[in-house]
């Protein structure tokens, strides 16, 4: 069902852009993901000591933006990201860092105010291509991969440049659970992205 809702989203967002001026460019920049701190149940107390951190990660991507001709002065903006997200927890006796790597296909609507400036919101369609944490029986292939996550930020541009701020969080229900120790990992992302995008 989540596919259905994402190739939707993606057949009208471009149907809207193939009838308007399409601006297209790169972007890249950090984020720093911060995983709650109720990510671990109590019942693990003698394994995680802390609850999770916020790390720094980084995304690359490409961008599309279009004006909608049916809705005046708003413009669309689909996104093909590639992003690596990381979260540090706290053992007993170390430390380890969770991270992993996915593709994100947000679809924003838009709106440019001030001549420079605009502000946005849509959905975030995200597929986990790989993950880096291991423990005991578990594997990556009880993960949920696909999730559905909502963004929303404020952006200025000068010329070809343009630098924005968004906050990311991940809508789906989306955990790795460690069944042996009855405990789980919480994959929706919760974060803050720094993004600094060229118009080609």
């Amino acid at each position: 069902m989540k596919k259905v809702i994402l190739m939707f989203c993606l057949a009208v967002g471009f149907t809207q852009l193939s009838n308007a001026q399409i601006d297209f460019g790169l972007k890249a920049g950090v984020n720093y993901n911060n995983a709650g701190e109720d990510s671990f149940k109590e019942s693990s107390a003698d394994i995680i000591d802390g609850g999770a951190e916020a790390k720094t990660g980084y995304h690359v991507g490409l961008w599309f933006r279009g004006d909608i001709p049916v809705l005046g002065g708003l413009y669309l903006r689909p996104e093909i990201v590639y992003t690596q997200v990381k979260t540090e927890f706290e053992l007993l006796s170390d430390s380890d860092d969770y991270s992993f790597k996915k593709l994100d296909v947000p679809v924003l609507v838009g709106k440019k105010f001030l001549g420079f400036a605009n502000v946005f919101i849509g959905p975030s369609f995200q597929y986990i291509l790989d993950d880096e944490i291991s423990y005991k029986e578990f594997t990556s292939d009880e993960l949920d991969k696909f999730s559905v996550g909502l963004q929303m930020g404020v952006g200025v541009e000068f010329g070809n440049i343009g630098v924005d701020v968004r906050w990311e969080r991940g809508l789906t229900n989306n955990e790795a659970n460690f069944v042996t120790d009855n405990f789980t990992v919480d994959n929706r992302t919760n974060q803050i992205i720094f993004g600094l995008s060229l118009k080609l």
